[in-house]
């Protein structure tokens, strides 16, 4: 805690501590942008699921009534019919993709610093969450 932060915690975006961040500019930039990023993706998933469930009370369909498993190929034609599976499943996937564009743009940042034992972890990073995603696919197919 200091005073010119009582709460003791740090309000960088990615972790670091404030006092490093305040010695190098570049990594204040790499925090702000990522701090924006995580800011766009959270109301873009928010406003899509707001919408799905609008849209979902305006059908008559229940929360608890079950939908439609996750098709890639129905999402467009379900947002054009304006659908709530279309937007929901799309909110879903930006509330998913969000932290992955994060671990993302740490990547690129880390790399144009030219950090390669933190960018290697980014990297390592987006292969879990790619395997993941990988079997989370083959296992519902």
């Amino acid at each position: 805690m200091t005073a010119s932060n009582p709460g003791g915690l740090s309000g960088s975006a990615t972790g670091a501590a404030s006092a490093r961040s305040s010695q190098d500019p570049g990594l204040a930039g790499l925090e702000h942008s990522i701090a924006r990023l995580l800011g766009v993706g959270t109301y873009i998933s928010i406003g899509l699921l707001a919408v799905g469930v609008v849209l979902m009370a305006g059908h008559g369909i229940g929360p608890l009534s079950g939908g439609p498993p996750f098709d890639l190929t129905r999402l467009g034609p379900d947002l054009i019919a304006l659908r709530p599976a279309g937007f929901l499943w799309l909110g879903l996937l930006a509330v998913v993709a969000t932290p992955a564009a994060r671990v993302a743009a740490s990547l690129v940042g880390y790399a144009r610093r030219g950090e390669r034992a933190m960018a290697a972890i980014a990297v390592l990073i987006l292969l879990v969450i790619a395997t993941s995603v990988g079997l989370a696919q083959a296992l519902q197919g």
